[in-house]
């Protein structure tokens, strides 16, 4: 038992909390570089994705690069500053706003004499402690693996096993770094085997709601944007919201009515950002198929951040990877936190530039609740605009394709089969009509709208 008088000078108990890593933060300024916005605004993003995990941010600096070494990245002065930087302040870890190749890294390390993490590995270190969904901790699990497999490189000889064979006849053995490529290549078949069992479980999952006649509403946009403070605002539901970087991973749907009463499926997403891994996008493609399924896709874009457009535009290019465009799906701009807005920025939203092809921007705040009857609106307006009902028919001898039909649009009525054929009324999707019309060419009428 501890004595109060212990713990008066701090000496009779143990501090059993986590103590953050020193770390130094770097962003390179490349000369001529590919990034559509200023240094100044990825370091402080970047600064924000150090703040999202236990880093103590010992020193931050952008250091303008003229051209990338191909062994450093990084010039040879800048390291060497680094490399005394780092033994003067006792930092621990550096973190690079770039993507290293391996063998950058391990030379980085060598010379500065601290462990080294790219953008990539930081991000995967976020979503790694994130993760609270089995299916999350899987697909981070995945993404580290496939990230980790790509920098396995030969630099220890001593590592090699024993010759296979007698004498000299025999090559050289299998190395350790091949025995782990090997052991990495398994655990991510084991993985992926587990994911996909996962997926069809619930895909099962969602056949009692799809087969209920709400849309789909999904939520999409730039980590920190407040698509969870909206998720909220809109729902009433208490998922996670701070003013954090990545501060949910996993997917929440939550039932939600439009003002003429119909109901509709609302779906928060993980937020996206610039440079996001290639490995995080493909293992988290399962949990975004609920924007792939989307009736209407709500971009909110923070219209407090002067980076806005360029983040808005990364947003788009995820989802073209997903294979979601403005002429596929619907998509409402969301323009949140416009309390944060001075008064006279205010005025000026009618100046903002939607990004891509939207059906319409409304300017809300998640927090005080101002806009969000125009936005419920505007989904509403938008669903009724995609409800137009086509009636096709479907010969006897051609009976197989209603299974398409009933795979690709909403079958609302099959009339009785005549000599002719059977006739179905359905509702097809957006990014299902042009499909739809090639199909079944010469076989669509009694249209209530064009097509």
């Amino acid at each position: 038992m501890i004595d109060k008088e212990d713990d008066d000078d701090g000496k009779g108990f143990v501090d059993l909390r986590e103590v953050p890593t020193r770390t130094g933060l770097v962003t390179p300024d490349v000369r001529h570089n590919r990034y559509a916005r200023p240094a100044e605004a990825r370091h402080a993003e970047f600064i924000g994705l150090a703040a999202a995990i236990a880093l103590d941010l010992v020193f931050t600096e952008i250091l303008r690069v003229r051209e990338i070494k191909p062994s450093t990245y990084l010039g040879g002065g800048q390291v060497q500053q680094l490399a005394e930087w780092a033994k003067e302040r006792e930092i621990e870890l550096l973190v690079i706003d770039a993507p290293l190749s391996a063998i950058q890294q391990r030379n980085l390390e060598r010379e500065i004499g601290v462990k080294v993490l790219d953008r990539t590995a930081l991000i995967l270190e976020i979503f790694g402690e994130r993760a609270a969904t089995r299916e999350g901790v899987l697909q981070v699990e995945l993404a580290h693996l496939n990230y980790q497999k790509g920098r396995l490189v030969r630099s220890w000889t001593h590592l090699e096993r024993q010759r296979g064979g007698g004498g000299f006849l025999g090559g050289p053995g299998e190395t350790q770094i091949e025995s782990d490529r090997r052991q990495i290549q398994d655990r991510i078949l084991v993985l992926e085997r587990r994911l996909d069992k996962v997926r069809r479980t619930r895909q099962l999952q969602r056949g009692p709601r799809d087969s209920v006649p709400f849309p789909v509403v999904a939520l999409v946009g730039y980590t920190n944007a407040g698509k969870s403070s909206l998720f909220n605002a809109i729902t009433g539901s208490g998922v996670m919201a701070e003013n954090l970087l990545f501060a949910t991973l996993d997917t929440t749907v939550r039932r939600a009515s439009l003002p003429h009463g119909r109901d509709v499926i609302l779906s928060d997403t993980v937020g996206f950002i610039s440079d996001l891994p290639t490995d995080l996008v493909a293992a988290f493609r399962g949990t975004l198929e609920e924007v792939t399924q989307a009736q209407v896709i709500l971009h909110v874009r923070d219209v407090s951040n002067p980076d806005h457009p360029a983040q808005a535009n990364d947003v788009l290019s995820v989802l073209a990877s997903l294979g979601v465009t403005g002429e596929t799906t619907p998509i409402i701009e969301v323009w949140n936190k416009i309390d944060s807005l001075p008064a006279e920025a205010i005025d000026g939203l009618a100046n903002i530039t939607p990004a891509g092809k939207v059906a319409a921007a409304i300017p809300v705040s998640a927090v005080t609740g101002q806009g969000l009857p125009d936005l419920l609106l505007a989904v509403e307006k938008t669903l009724a605009q995609d409800s137009r009902l086509f009636s096709v028919l479907i010969p006897h001898e051609s009976s197989s394709e209603t299974g398409w039909l009933y795979a690709n649009a909403e079958v609302v009525e099959r009339g009785e089969p005549d000599d002719e054929g059977t006739r179905y009324t359905v509702r097809v999707l957006p990014r299902h009509r042009a499909e739809f019309s090639e199909k079944f060419a010469g076989r669509i009428t009694g249209l209530d709208g064009s097509s």
